[in-house]
């Protein structure tokens, strides 16, 4: 699968986590080479987010990395509190030195996604090329966490790698993007890495996924942007309208 630079690591691999550590300095660099679609990509997820731009939501970043995403959510959303969860060390100190002006903002955790439980509840849970390094089944238990903690009508957004829906469609992801970086410019040295993460990658097809947050109870399931092998969708936690919030 083509080796799309990954926002945050959830792999307990101590050689993988060491690897992201070391890369973390850097990281932000070659973004927007190694997403030929980084505007849209990054622009639709924030856009997806269904408050009023002076609302004080709650947020937490999944895999939240250097904290790219985050930054534009919080640019987005100026009474935003954002909750950053990693398992990389070295990228959340990336993240706290990017958020040092405004610290009472932010809360950043070292842990593992799926298999800590998720902490607080919020109005929106966001991601960022991190999902896709679960298989199938640490992703579809991960999405009935994220429902568990997002309020009534709560989002969650997730902009990620997406597995084409057959191998001839899969092959043609790989070579678009190989293209597409490669005409932007991309060092060979950042192409090489970005292969090598790739080896991990477990990604799901589209529709495997939006099949699975609908079993773990959302609604309104759609993909919001879609270009080859890079996707924007995500579903709402319904309204109960008995007072009680639904999942608890």
């Amino acid at each position: 699968h083509p080796g799309y630079p990954e926002e945050g690591v959830v792999k307990t691999g101590a050689a993988i986590k060491a690897s992201f550590d070391g890369a973390a300095a850097v990281y932000d660099r070659a973004r927007r080479q190694l997403v030929p679609c980084f505007d849209d990509f990054y622009g639709t997820a924030v856009e997806s987010i269904p408050y009023g731009r002076d609302a004080a939501i709650r947020v937490l970043d999944l895999g939240a990395g250097t904290g790219l995403l985050s930054d534009m959510v919080a640019r987005a959303f100026p009474q935003a509190s954002i909750s950053l969860v990693d398992l990389s060390p070295g990228m959340l100190e990336v993240a706290r030195r990017r958020f040092a002006g405004e610290p009472s903002r932010f809360d950043l955790r070292v842990m593992d996604y799926t298999r800590e439980p998720l902490p607080g509840r919020y109005e929106a849970v966001v991601s960022a090329l991190s999902v896709h390094h679960l298989d199938a089944s640490e992703k579809r238990n991960l999405f009935l966490k994220v429902y568990s903690v997002l309020c009534d009508g709560g989002v969650f957004v997730n902009a990620d790698q997406v597995l084409g829906s057959t191998p001839e469609i899969e092959a043609r992801y790989r070579e678009a993007w190989l293209r597409q970086v490669r005409a932007r410019g991309v060092s060979e040295g950042d192409l090489v890495a970005a292969l090598g993460r790739m080896k991990e990658d477990k990604p799901s097809t589209l529709d495997e996924q939006k099949a699975w947050l609908e079993e773990a109870g959302f609604e309104q399931v759609d993909c919001l942007y879609k270009s080859y092998g890079f996707a924007v969708y995500g579903g709402y936690k319904r309204v109960n309208r008995h007072g009680k919030e639904s999942g608890e």
